[in-house]
């Protein structure tokens, strides 16, 4: 299975009840592919899936699905800490007929390397989607090793790709040697897109794609097509705006610019908060400054 080079971590949309709002989930996913996007990730944290109830994500799945009817692999999110709720979770998405599910490494219980092995097995020989892990140290507390991933790699067919989100390039480097030429591996982090494609990488799973997507695809194109100045000067180009969309605990700031560029997605569910007027004006100074920059 073929994702492509460029996919959406998506948010989720809220009315101002802190409903999600389908209307709105149109316009979002209509303007991704407006703007690059080949591919969307649903119901993971960008989507702050540890707010939504499983009805809500399964509602969210059916709507997007839907919608999209085809046009661009829907992935899920159906991980989580608890590996039979993540299996029955899988089966659900799996019937409404997703593209793929995400998982990601178990959070808060602190597994052993081969506890990690054995949740994302067990998981694994309960669907017949493919399976995208999610590698988020950072987040889950837990990492996996190198040896673990390409082990579940090389053993289970349907697991075909993973979101690195360690920062470690050495270790994605030896992950993409020590797996099959068809194994994918998606930067986790948008701004080492670029490095992460030198290294042999397939693309990224983006947030900031929901502003600057067409930058990031031109980026990644520029890159495959051999023309690596190029890419390294729009790298150079969106950096800064990179780095203001993850200035509060993502989504915030996506939502905010969202809104700032006439999508308006709603705001964040407890225990997220909306950004501060301070930051608020940071942030519309910054997508003030890119677009000048694309311009000149």
């Amino acid at each position: 299975m073929q994702f492509g080079r460029l996919l959406t971590a998506m948010v989720t949309p809220f009315d101002n009840k802190g409903n999600i709002d389908f209307g709105k989930t149109d316009q979002l996913i209509n303007h991704l592919l407006l703007n690059g996007t080949e591919g969307i990730v649903i119901t993971g944290t960008t989507g702050e899936s540890p707010t939504l109830s499983n009805e809500e994500k399964l509602s969210f799945i059916r709507y997007v699905v839907q919608y999209v009817n085809g046009r661009i692999p829907v992935i899920a999110g159906t991980g989580s800490n608890n590996t039979r709720a993540s299996i029955i979770l899988t089966k659900q998405a799996e019937t409404i007929g997703v593209d793929g599910v995400m998982l990601v490494t178990p959070y808060y219980n602190k597994p052993s390397q081969e506890g990690m092995f054995q949740h994302f097995s067990a998981i694994a020989k309960e669907t017949t989607l493919p399976i995208m892990l999610y590698n988020i140290p950072g987040r889950s507390v837990v990492g996996m090793t190198t040896d673990i991933i390409v082990r579940l790699a090389n053993n289970f067919d349907n697991i075909v790709a993973i979101k690195e989100a360690s920062g470690d390039l050495d270790a994605m480097t030896a992950i993409i040697h020590d797996t099959d030429d068809s194994f994918q591996l998606y930067s986790g982090d948008d701004s080492l897109t670029l490095p992460i494609l030198s290294i042999g990488g397939t693309g990224v799973i983006s947030a900031s794609s929901h502003i600057i997507g067409r930058e990031m695809q031109d980026m990644i194109t520029s890159h495959i097509n051999g023309h690596p100045a190029q890419a390294a000067a729009i790298h150079q180009q969106i950096l800064p705006l990179m780095k203001a969309l993850f200035m509060a605990p993502n989504p915030t700031a996506i939502k905010e610019a969202l809104a700032l560029i006439g999508l308006n997605v709603g705001s964040v569910r407890l225990p997220l908060i909306a950004l501060s007027e301070e930051q608020r004006e940071e942030l519309a100074k910054t997508i003030a400054c890119s677009k000048k920059a694309q311009v000149s």
